[in-house]
């Protein structure tokens, strides 16, 4: 399947997502890898994370970048040799990148119930403004409190930082499609923008999935 979507945010901020339907081997003859993330590539034990990983090659030629343009810091972030921020993120048979000059994060989650027994692990003062009652709310509301919280830190990608302890997300309304949030950790206080939108796609057993994407700027 060719892009799925393409955002632009403005003109230096573009959201690209892929829908995996490929084979390995067809992603894999479909681009080109540098020695280490073939060596990276081949050691993964999942083919669900094989084919996610190419398919974030394929989002790379659309962007008018290849795997030789990129590289990992010694935390595992990614950075583009041409100074221009990326973000990288998959979830089941959807991956997407975000290009900008500003620096961002990005996440894309499949709503499920299991996020509710796992809340408490990652949410904190959020449950102020969540209703357990409301339970396709409280899914989504959870899902891009996850997914605002991956988004951040990705962009810190410090070592220590709780989602739950130091990273507060205010309160919002699904229909607002943005919030805020906040950062806390050690001396550090930063405030950031989350954006988020919703789509769905149909599994290979033909059930309809809900997924989340959420970014966000510092």
């Amino acid at each position: 399947m060719p892009l799925y979507k393409t955002i632009i945010l403005n003109s230096s901020t573009q959201i690209l997502v892929w829908e995996i339907t490929e084979s390995y081997q067809e992603l894999f003859e479909a681009v080109v890898l540098n020695d280490s993330n073939l060596k990276r590539l081949n050691n993964m034990k999942s083919e669900i994370h094989q084919r996610a990983f190419l398919s974030v090659r394929k989002l790379f030629q659309v962007a008018d970048y290849t795997d030789f343009d990129l590289y990992y810091d010694e935390f595992g972030k990614p950075h583009l040799h041409d100074g221009k921020h990326i973000s990288i993120t998959h979830s089941h048979q959807f991956s997407a990148i975000i290009l900008s000059d500003a620096v961002v994060g990005i996440d894309i989650e499949l709503q499920r119930e299991k996020i509710i027994r796992i809340a408490d692990k990652f949410a904190d003062t959020e449950f102020s403004f969540l209703n357990p009652d409301q339970k396709e709310e409280y899914i989504r509301k959870l899902t891009v409190i996850w997914g605002a919280k991956e988004a951040i830190f990705k962009i810190r990608n410090e070592k220590g930082i709780s989602f739950k302890d130091h990273i507060k997300v205010d309160a919002f309304e699904m229909n607002d499609t943005q919030a805020k949030a906040e950062l806390h950790f050690d001396a550090i206080i930063r405030d950031f923008k989350v954006c988020f939108e919703e789509f769905d796609s149909y599994d290979e057993k033909g059930i309809k999935q809900n997924f989340t994407l959420v970014y966000a700027f510092e």
